[in-house]
């Protein structure tokens, strides 16, 4: 299972220099956004194949990891 810091990008070419999901054009805010708005990982998931539980996860801790310093 790959790490959080595996999982998640930063890349000043790519959505402005947002994290995101490594391999996707996904920021963390996305995900933080639409776990907001009540949609469930399965949803998300759903909706987004190319997005795996522990990419949203990874972007859970990535947030709160930020939040914390």
């Amino acid at each position: 299972m790959k790490s959080i810091q595996e999982r998640i990008s930063i890349d000043s070419e790519i959505r402005f220099g947002k994290p995101c999901i490594e391999g996707a054009r996904i920021a963390v805010v996305d995900i933080l956004g639409w776990l907001a708005s009540d949609m469930s990982t399965e949803e998300i998931v759903e909706d987004i194949p190319s997005l795996k539980r522990e990419d949203i996860l990874a972007a859970l801790a990535f947030a709160a990891n930020r939040e914390n310093k």
